[in-house]
Order: C-alpha cells, then sequence, then structure tokens
C-alpha cells in the first residue's frame, strides 16, 4: 500500500554528487579567487558609493549552451573590459538557470546536453568548469541563483548575482539571498511591481534560518546574518518600461523609504526592450543620459549580447547556429563593443566636463 501513499508520479530518484566532491574535482585556482575577491570589492565601492567614476555593466549570453562560444565570447569581452576599465566595471553574464513560464530548455545545469537528458550531475560539473574557464581569463561572472542548491557547487565563483523577477517575491529565494556572499540584485515583478523588490530588500538583509545542504550534501540547518549588499533592478513589466527618470526617482525614493540607500541597475531587455533585442541599445543611452545629466542613484545596467544577434528555437537534435542565443534575442558582438565603448566615452566626456568646471 505504501506505493500509493508516497512517490505516485515520481519516475527515479537519483542521488547528486556533492559540492564537495565536485569542488574537489574542480578547485578554486589562485587566479580564480584573486578575481572573485577584487571583483566583489570593487562592485561594493560602486555600490556604496566609493567609486563614483564607474558603471557596473552585466553583460553576456541571456543563457550559455555551449562552453566554447561561452570563451570565446569571454575572451572578447576581456579585451573590452581592460580597454574601459576606467570607466566601466564589466561583469560577464554566464546564466545556467532559465525559469520557464510554462515550459522549455531550463538550463545548462539542468540540460546540459541538450537532449532532454536532463544529467544534472554534469550540467553542475560544466557549470563549474565554465566558470572556471571565464575567471582563470581574468573575466569576472554573474548569474541568476534559481534553485536553492546551485549556490553550493558555483557560487565561490560568481562576482554578482540576480534574482529574477518570477522568484523575487519567493520567500525561499530572499532567504538564500541573506546567506549569499556576493553582491546581488532584485528585480521588479513581472507584472512591472516595483514592491515586491523593495521588500525582498529588506528580508534579505535580515538574519534567517531555513533548511538548505551543506557541502557534503547533508540536508542542514542554514542560519544567516543577512546580506547588506542589495540592490534592484529594473526590467520592465506588464507591458510597461521603467527606465525613464521618473522610474528610478520613483524607486530611489522606494528605497528611502524603507531606509536602505543603494543605487538602481536598470535590465535594458526584457519588459525595458519590449523583447526587441535591437531596442537594448536605446534605453542603454538613456540611462547614461541620465547619469551623466546627475542621476548619482545609477548603478549600472544589465544587457543581454551574444556572438551573433537575435535568437533561434532549440529542439532535440537540431543543428544550432553559431553563437545564436537559444533563449531571449541578444544583440551580437558588433553592436556590444560599439556600444560598450560608447558608453565609457560618455563617461570619460563628463568627468573631464566636470574636471574643467571645478
Amino acid at each position: 500500500m505504501k506505493e500509493l501513499i508516497n512517490n505516485r508520479h515520481i519516475i527515479e530518484i537519483k542521488e547528486l554528487v556533492t559540492p564537495r566532491q565536485i569542488k574537489e574535482k574542480q578547485p578554486l585556482t589562485p587566479t580564480a579567487e584573486r578575481v572573485v575577491l577584487e571583483s566583489r570589492n570593487a562592485i561594493q565601492d560602486v555600490l556604496y558609493g566609493r567609486d563614483q567614476h564607474r558603471l557596473l555593466v552585466v553583460v553576456g549570453p541571456c543563457s550559455i549552451h555551449d562552453p566554447e562560444q561561452a570563451y570565446a565570447y569571454a575572451e572578447s569581452l576581456k579585451r573590452i573590459a581592460d580597454a574601459t576599465k576606467d570607466h566601466l566595471l564589466i561583469i560577464m553574464r554566464t546564466y545556467f538557470e532559465k525559469p520557464r513560464t510554462t515550459v522549455g530548455w531550463k538550463g545548462l545545469i539542468n540540460d546540459p546536453h541538450l537532449d532532454g537528458s536532463c544529467d544534472i550531475a554534469a550540467g553542475f560539473e560544466l557549470a563549474r568548469t565554465i566558470l572556471l574557464h571565464i575567471n582563470n581569463l581574468g573575466m569576472p561572472c554573474g548569474t541568476e541563483l534559481l534553485d536553492p542548491v546551485t549556490p553550493q557547487y558555483i557560487s565561490d565563483l560568481l562576482s554578482w548575482s540576480a534574482i529574477g523577477a518570477r522568484t523575487t517575491e519567493s520567500q525561499t529565494h530572499r532567504e538564500m539571498a541573506s546567506g549569499l556572499s556576493m553582491p546581488i540584485g532584485f528585480k521588479n515583478g513581472t507584472d512591472g511591481s516595483l514592491q515586491v523588490a523593495l521588500n525582498a530588500m529588506v528580508t534579505a538583509s535580515q538574519p534567517h534560518s531555513f533548511v538548505g545542504i551543506n557541502v557534503d550534501g547533508v540536508t542542514s540547518i542554514i542560519k544567516t546574518n543577512g546580506n547588506p549588499d542589495r540592490h534592484i533592478v529594473l526590467r520592465g513589466g506588464g507591458g510597461k518600461t521603467n527606465y525613464g527618470r521618473e522610474h528610478i526617482k520613483q524607486a530611489l525614493d522606494g528605497l528611502t523609504n524603507e531606509d536602505i540607500t543603494r543605487p538602481i541597475m536598470v535590465d535594458c531587455s526584457h519588459g525595458n526592450s519590449d523583447k526587441d533585442h535591437t531596442r537594448q541599445i536605446p534605453v542603454a543611452h538613456s540611462v547614461l543620459k541620465q547619469h551623466c545629466e546627475g542621476q548619482n542613484g545609477i548603478l549600472g545596467l544589465l544587457l543581454e549580447s551574444n556572438l551573433n544577434p537575435g535568437k533561434q528555437s532549440w529542439g532535440l537534435g537540431k543543428t544550432l547556429d553559431y553563437g545564436v542565443s537559444i533563449t531571449d534575442a541578444c544583440i551580437g558582438w558588433e553592436d556590444t563593443e560599439t556600444l560598450l565603448h560608447e558608453l565609457a566615452e560618455g563617461l570619460a566626456r563628463t568627468s573631464q566636463a566636470h574636471t574643467v568646471s571645478k
């Protein structure tokens, strides 16, 4: 009779490799450790206004589905990051988990072979391999953390993280964020609601106790002391944008009402681009203009970019085009390179003008 009580809809329960086993196989290198620590500190400097000369830019593929393409992108981005380092703090977007409104490919951790086999153990190992490689190039990484188990496997290789629009309201994710070791951005809700992100900011700052796993994969009580390094990400929603002057001011006022002082990041994609990847560019220009005109409450930008523009549909056994997203559409590398230089040049001109006026 027990089979009628338990696991009626479960096909298989398979033991997963532990975080410790994967980390022992792929340990944090001295270079990666230095890149992560230095970039986390640099993000904190921008977040708290100690660095007022740079904008934080998290840029990269909507999702990573091919390691070699990710490495090629990282190498190109590293050159731009070095060339613009006086004005931009660039973090590569390395997204391995994708929340789905209904169904679809859930990301490289869930289905690394892109064949529906959902070899999650291989997915964790591959994600860690990619993060190690990119950090060893000197390029810091950021991602959205979706499954609360994931941080035990890869968080030591992350410089920044996001809680997405679908999970910002989730108590589980707010508790998880309270214990994360890197700065973290909370997106407004999919309907454009700002209050859920404000509430998340408050919740994640507080101590929590919740059920999770330790490095040996053992179910544990996790106790946190709260994460002070939080910020809001405006991504539009409900058919409306929210990157304009009035929206950024509203978000800053909302934070002030919660007795929190933090600048705002703008996601140039999603609702703010009306899901048209090419519109990310004018959104970024608008945000830059606001910043250069004196809006110091802007932290930076989030951009979806890939080696080649647009997107393609994924299907079992389908041959995929090189460097094209299989989730949200992205701007291509040429537009990305141009845009990043334009952002840096705009900041440079503003800085020079301020110096002259003094």
